[in-house]
């Protein structure tokens, strides 16, 4: 999961070319969306005594940052037994492995569609990426829209597809474009 969702958040990332626009998440810009990304995936290590070792710099370089980044997170999930640490999450036993799939493979997934909606691009989710976020909503139930998590879910258009659907259950608006809502 990370390895395939790490290939297609890159594809995006190297395209980037002003880190400083607005991204979807109000007061964010495409940088902070990463940053966010590095800095929570970081955080969840170190929650579990794994060392990521020292913060990628994001400032000169931060496609760069994230690879760097990004490497370090799939040697986690290569080395059994990093991957298989148990913990009591949030919802209940879990692994370091399955929670960077499942939780941390959900971020990955709407923060790209940030950071391409923010960099002017577009993406899609496939099928299977659909059904990741649509279980992960379900399983967050109104855990979702606590601070700092998602912003309130916004009416879907009538006739509106799966996607734009799942996108407004986590305050977005699928039609968001930088040069519309900076």
């Amino acid at each position: 999961m990370f390895r395939t969702e790490n290939a297609r958040l890159t594809e995006i990332l190297e395209t980037v070319e002003d880190w400083n626009a607005p991204s979807p998440c109000t007061g964010w810009t495409v940088r902070d969306v990463l940053d966010h990304l590095i800095d929570t995936e970081r955080d969840f290590l170190s929650q579990h005594d794994i060392d990521a070792g020292s913060r990628p710099d994001t400032a000169q370089d931060p496609a760069g940052g994230w690879k760097t980044h990004a490497s370090r997170v799939q040697h986690v999930l290569d080395t059994a037994e990093l991957a298989e640490t148990s913990f009591d999450g949030f919802f209940g036993p879990t692994t370091v492995g399955a929670t960077l799939a499942t939780f941390y493979g959900f971020d990955l997934l709407v923060h790209r569609w940030d950071i391409a909606r923010g960099a002017g691009r577009d993406t899609e989710f496939n099928e299977s990426e659909l059904d990741l976020i649509e279980k992960s909503l379900d399983g967050f139930g109104e855990n979702l829209y606590m601070e700092g998590i998602c912003r309130p879910a916004l009416p879907a258009p009538a006739g509106a597809d799966r996607a734009t659907r799942l996108l407004a259950r986590m305050g977005r608006d699928a039609r968001w474009r930088p040069a519309v809502n900076a």
